[in-house]
């Protein structure tokens, strides 16, 4: 298998977690990754840095951070942005298994992957199954904590700082989106995800999507514990919540890396 030699160290430990491989890379890749990795990144994000390969495609760095603007927290905490990597390795082949298209095609590097490349739409899509987090801030005395919905609660976000927004249906409509098939495709999202994590209970989690070439929508954005709540049997924090809390990074990294322990991984089929 042909890989970059930055990565070359990671296959052993990385094989003993039990996530799975990706294909292997076309000759030359390494090297042209290496290139464009080298240079200055198309576009910042906290999370993310994004370079553009050619028209349709980019590479996409993980960026050891973690923020929290409800608790006022923003660190960075080395080697979370492999293990954030390692998690939506595993979820996207898992839900491409159910059908379910991501933009990831593979990963070339311990914080690197190559994905379809596709304009991001200002709002994120917001999926709860109990009430947690945003919603006891934004709708205090509405819902008690932990309170489990009959049906999951979708929503839009408007992103925007400080805080992203509560977006109603009709603007996301109004941008050209159609929020009832994106709707339905986060709750089959949100089937699949709490299917895979079994034991543990699926809280609620964040995603970006946006239309493929096909004209289908897929996931832009990472699944990971950065952007859901995962609960274990006994009602441990497995996510984000830890750092909000103040737990240390030697703590978050034995939780995260035990919970992708624990995941089954499902081999992708992109080439």
């Amino acid at each position: 298998m042909c890989v970059p030699v930055f990565w070359r160290r990671r296959m052993i430990p990385r094989a003993r977690r039990g996530a799975p491989l990706r294909p292997a890379l076309n000759p030359g890749e390494p090297r042209s990754f290496a290139r464009i990795l080298s240079r200055k990144p198309d576009l910042e994000g906290r999370s993310k840095h994004v370079f553009r390969v050619g028209r349709n495609r980019c590479l996409i760095r993980m960026i050891p951070t973690l923020d929290s603007h409800s608790y006022n927290r923003h660190e960075h905490f080395e080697g979370t942005d492999s293990l954030r990597l390692d998690f939506f390795e595993m979820a996207s082949g898992f839900l491409e298994s159910r059908g379910i298209h991501t933009v990831l095609r593979r990963r070339v590097g311990p914080e690197v992957y190559l994905a379809e490349f596709l304009e991001s739409p200002p709002f994120e899509v917001i999926v709860k199954n109990y009430a947690h987090g945003s919603t006891l801030r934004k709708y205090p005395s509405l819902f008690r904590k932990g309170h489990r919905f009959k049906r999951p609660v979708v929503r839009f976000d408007f992103r925007v700082d400080p805080e992203d927004q509560p977006l109603p249906d009709d603007y996301v409509r109004e941008l050209g989106h159609d929020p009832i098939a994106i709707k339905k495709l986060a709750l089959r999202i949100n089937a699949a995800l709490q299917d895979w994590l079994r034991p543990n209970v699926l809280v609620d989690f964040c995603i970006m999507v946006s239309r493929g070439r096909r004209g289908r929508y897929v996931v832009l954005s990472e699944i990971s514990p950065d952007c859901m709540r995962i609960r274990s049997r006994s009602g441990g924090s497995l996510d984000k919540d830890l750092f909000r809390r103040g737990s240390s990074r030697k703590s978050l990294i034995a939780a995260w890396s035990r919970l992708i322990t624990s995941l089954r991984p499902v081999a992708a089929p992109k080439t």
